[in-house]
């Protein structure tokens, strides 16, 4: 049987995990049973109504448009994630669907335009899907801590914006920090990439066959891909964030 053949039966043995998964919850008296098992038949849910869906997408007759408008889908998508995940901050639906529009944009201009990859359904749906998975978390990351970071230091920065600093030099520093925050983890990834974890990318296509060398440059393309997504989105939702947060008058709008 092929690596890739897992069929319903694979699923269904791979239940025993989420079983396991419960039932430290409740040994531990974590709270979580319900989560877990919410969380399991949401995702078993979504990836079969997801396959469906991918099923007419990725057709050999099907037109690329729908590629596209499958891209768009997902920024929409996943800027509403974000703005969902990140309440406190205002105005972030627009900003965080610019900028996850921007990444991608950039992304899929480089992967195609440069002739990494073809220009086909099976090639723009999946890398634009990994690279939204990924930039989702950093942004929903850099939204809360940037704001945070400028509440939590409210002092200061009117102290700043007191002695005649423009607004945007004024919480510079703090947006700094939040960057900093919101893109490490990205950063700390690529450098353990390979060493310690095995990503998606190349381990499917490992299972599915390739030969190790092709498998392993096609990660480092996704990994590249990724922390540089990773990197444009965050400052553009730090950077819009901060705005947000200072009038043009150069006043203070954080909550106290």
């Amino acid at each position: 049987m092929n690596a890739a053949d897992v069929g319903l039966a694979g699923v269904a043995a791979s239940l025993v995990l989420i079983a396991v998964a419960a039932l430290l919850s409740r040994r531990q008296e974590l709270g979580l049973e319900r989560s877990i098992l919410w969380a399991a038949t949401r995702a078993l849910a979504q990836m079969l109504a997801i396959g469906a869906a991918l099923g007419l997408v990725l057709a050999d007759d099907a037109p690329l448009a729908l590629s596209w408008l499958w891209v768009v889908a997902m920024v929409g998508v996943g800027a509403a994630t974000v703005a969902s995940r990140a309440r406190k901050v205002p105005g972030l639906l627009a900003l965080s669907a610019a900028s996850l529009g921007i990444a991608q944009a950039v992304s899929l201009a480089v992967v195609f335009g440069l002739g990494i990859f073809p220009l086909e359904a099976r090639t723009l749906v999946p890398g634009a899907g990994m690279l939204m998975g990924n930039a989702i978390a950093a942004t929903v990351l850099a939204a809360r801590r940037t704001y945070d970071e400028i509440a939590d230091h409210r002092d200061e920065v009117e102290v700043r914006l007191a002695l005649g600093l423009p607004g945007p030099v004024a919480v510079r520093p703090y947006v700094a920090a939040a960057l900093r925050t919101a893109i490490t983890p990205q950063v700390e990834q690529t450098k353990i990439v390979g060493l310690v974890a095995l990503p998606g990318t190349m381990t499917g296509l490992l299972l599915a066959g390739v030969e190790p060398v092709d498998a392993v440059l096609t990660q480092t393309v996704v990994m590249f891909l990724i922390l540089g997504s990773v990197a444009v989105t965050t400052v553009l939702v730090g950077r819009g964030v901060a705005r947000r947060l200072v009038t043009p008058d150069h006043r203070l709008v954080v909550p106290a």
